[in-house]
């Protein structure tokens, strides 16, 4: 029986239909009615979703893409884009994350935004944004998905902007869509480059002529190379790497589920899934690749520094996010999609663990968000600490937790493949110090020592079941979301990777015989011994996390005070908002004050206008003189008039 595969556009369907009521008419419903339909709705999305997924595993390789073509939904001259969705082995990964983690925080926000204004508004985004992801992930062609491209920037706007009375809300919201805006640009004109190339916008046929080209040669940005380039600008605006990374921060001026749902789990990493969908282009085009390693490496180990002294337990989470994708970026530039994908799957898990985590906590002190007015909760919040606890172990890879499966097969992949590089590596094992460092950090400032908090007005309670049971479902998706890849730690197999692998087969392909040409030899041992490595730095980062916030207090502050102005440069972030407003918001909003509008605007177009109508005025107040009343002026003029006329006639008859 296959009625779910042949029927698959119900799966976003239902979050769009949830979002019509609740928008259109949530506003006179209970919110128990809002509840049943925004939550309803994305529960059963992920319900069709397994279904869809326990169908699509009869399916047999031959069948494999299934795509189902709808209606046609463009179709001039040459070019005809049909509402098309498909289904492949990455598509299941990314229905599992965007359905199912997508459904535990709509659960979360029931509790976390009960009290707020706004409530049916609130789940009339988050469906919203659930649908435009869904289509995102499963069209079948790149016009479509860059519709869900689109409509995930437009979500994200709403969401970020929803305390819109408040104007660093309403600032964020403006930042986040100029800055993807700005990306979009990029993967737009690789939208054109690919049409004018291939004349079809259909993956499969796109991938079936690429397939047997040789890829273009290192440095030379040939066609593909440019098409590559061109949407990885897009996937660095959408997945906020360097230099579009600077939206993703003030977004924490969003409600928590709003940071959980789109700003760790679905949105941000919709850069990733494009370049990991394109990656039969992206073997052919070393040169993209290179770069895409690169701006990925670079990425996860600045914002891990940024991260190192943040106050704020929103923004430490948020700076993590950035460098946790410039991880999956890292593994995509060398080649390791698989790996990529990987960790976008448990960093779904523990970074939405996190962030809600973090929700409970500010919900626990009333609002407070700086972790210098924290401390002392381990006791009075256990719930709340022991679950983040296991997002903070598996974020900074620690043994067994799904984030030391997948971080380990990209720093190995950086190490050994042969699109990898040993500085790449480099950064990468950097990044998880600090990581390690930043996280455990975050949980002694949070959780240990003496409260810091003012414990006569602030009252801390534990959140209740329907916050505290996502925490636990997600804690144990942290522990063992990455047990599928167990077996390589005695030699084995990567389930996980040998999953993907017919969605990744010619990219493969592409590496082993880039592999077989370098005739580098490794090991597993070697493997184990890199592990082991990484595991010893992670260790150093909690070690020296420890000594210094528990073991001596009085450190942070002495060493702020030795290293001022580095300390200052990670507090002001490198000054990089500064710049980006002294160099390209200043100059802009100059060009359009003084010269579109007053110089144009007010100046040329407005005095036009304004001059042509004083100029009607002034020929008016000069004719009305004539009308003067006296009758021997008439007459006067009646004879210049006909004097005037006769001439004129006689000139015109000669």
């Amino acid at each position: 029986m296959q009625w779910m595969l042949d029927n698959m556009w119900i799966v976003p369907a239902l979050p769009l239909a949830g979002a019509a009521l609740n928008g259109l008419l949530g506003r006179h419903w209970p919110k128990r009615v809002v509840d049943a339909i925004g939550v309803g709705s994305t529960g059963l999305s992920f319900l069709l979703a397994l279904e869809l997924i326990r169908e699509f595993a009869s399916l047999s390789a031959e069948q494999i893409p299934w795509v189902k073509a709808y209606f046609p939904w463009i179709w001039a001259g040459n070019l005809r884009a049909d509402f098309a969705l498909q289904v492949d082995q990455l598509t299941v990964v990314m229905l599992l994350v965007v359905t199912g983690v997508g459904w535990i925080i709509h659960i979360y926000s029931m509790g976390y935004m009960a009290h707020e204004g706004g409530y049916y508004r609130f789940f009339a985004y988050l469906n919203l944004f659930m649908f435009f992801m869904l289509i995102l992930v499963m069209a079948a062609n790149y016009l479509l998905m860059f519709v869900g491209w689109e409509g995930v920037g437009l979500s994200s706007y709403l969401l970020i902007g929803f305390y819109f009375l408040r104007k660093s809300a309403a600032d964020a919201g403006k930042k986040a869509f100029v800055v993807n805006r700005i990306g979009d640009c990029g993967f737009l004109l690789a939208l054109f480059l690919i049409f004018s190339t291939f004349h079809t916008f259909n993956y499969q046929e796109i991938f079936a002529a690429v397939a047997p080209l040789a890829a273009e040669p290192m440095g030379q940005i040939g066609v593909l190379t440019a098409i590559c380039l061109l949407m990885f600008v897009g996937a660095t605006g959408k997945s906020a790497q360097l230099p579009l990374y600077v939206w993703l921060p003030d977004a924490m001026e969003g409600p928590t589920p709003v940071s959980a749902l789109i700003h760790a789990a679905t949105m941000v990493t919709a850069g990733v899934y494009v370049v990991a969908r394109s990656s039969t282009l992206f073997v052919h085009a070393p040169t993209a690749m290179a770069v895409v390693a690169i701006i990925g490496g670079l990425t996860a180990f600045y914002a891990a520094t940024i991260g190192l002294v943040q106050t704020d337990i929103k923004r430490v989470l948020a700076y993590s996010t950035v460098s946790q994708l410039g991880y999956m970026f890292l593994a995509c530039g060398v080649g390791a999609f698989a790996a990529g994908i990987f960790h976008l799957f448990t960093h779904a898990f523990f970074k939405a663990l996190l962030f809600l985590a973090s929700g409970s906590v500010i919900h626990a002190l009333g609002g407070e968000q700086d972790m210098r007015r924290m401390g002392g909760l381990r006791t009075k919040i256990p719930w709340t600490y022991w679950t983040m606890l296991a997002g903070t172990l598996a974020i900074a890879g620690a043994p067994l937790f799904s984030g030391f499966f997948s971080k380990d097969v990209i720093l190995w992949e950086t190490y050994s493949s042969p699109y990898g590089n040993k500085l790449l590596w480099a950064l990468g094992l950097g990044g998880a110090l600090l990581t390690a460092f930043y996280m455990f950090r975050l949980i002694f400032l949070t959780f240990h020592g003496a409260p810091r908090y003012d414990e006569e007005h602030v009252h801390v309670h534990e959140s209740r079941w329907p916050m505290l049971g996502p925490l636990v479902a997600l804690a144990v998706l942290s522990v063992a979301g990455g047990w599928m890849a167990l077996p390589v730690l005695w030699g084995g197999g990567d389930h996980f990777e040998e999953y993907l692998a017919p969605a990744f087969a010619v990219a493969n392909a592409a590496k082993e015989e880039a592999a077989r040409a370098t005739e580098a030899l490794y090991t597993h041992g070697l493997e184990l011994g890199l592990m082991g490595l990484a595991i010893v730095v992670a260790a150093v980062g909690f070690g020296i996390a420890w000594w210094i916030y528990i073991r001596r207090p009085q450190t942070p502050e002495q060493l702020a005070e030795s290293f001022h102005a580095p300390y200052k440069v990670l507090l002001n972030k490198y000054y990089v908002d500064e710049i980006y407003d002294a160099v390209v918001v200043w100059p802009i909003e100059w060009i359009s004050r003084v010269v579109f509008w007053r110089a144009m605007d007010a100046g040329a177009i407005d005095g036009t206008a304004d001059g042509l109508g004083k100029l009607a005025r002034d020929c008016g107040d000069e004719v009305r003189h004539i009308q003067s009343g006296n009758t021997r002026s008439y007459a006067a003029w009646v004879v210049v008039g006909a004097i005037v006329f006769t001439t004129l006639l006689i000139l015109w008859s000669k």
